[in-house]
């Protein structure tokens, strides 16, 4: 018997004005262009779907906050790998 498990990781935004903004809207496509369901999450918050910038935004991440990517399907291990490569950048810089 398979027991489907979620991918998960744990990242670190390097943002300056963490998950606002432009920022916001860089991760949500990323994320809607990977084809598979991933959510994020902050410690002690509801999971919401990382293409949703909405979602996103009411999580209220700062810089230096730590999130949660889950993700389930073909590549969910690539998915999050490429999502934590990107948080970790400063996706506000000019």
């Amino acid at each position: 018997m398979k027991v489907d498990s979620m991918a998960e990781r744990t990242a670190t935004v390097r943002s300056s004005v963490g998950l606002h903004a432009r920022p916001a809207a860089i991760f949500t496509r990323a994320a809607e262009d990977a084809g598979i369901p991933v959510r994020i999450s902050k410690r002690g918050a509801a999971p919401q779907d990382a293409a949703s910038i909405l979602g996103v935004m009411t999580l209220g991440v700062n810089f230096g906050d730590e999130v949660i990517l889950q993700a389930d399907g073909p590549g969910a291990e690539a998915v999050l790998d490429s999502l934590v490569d990107l948080l970790g950048q400063d996706l506000d810089a000019p």
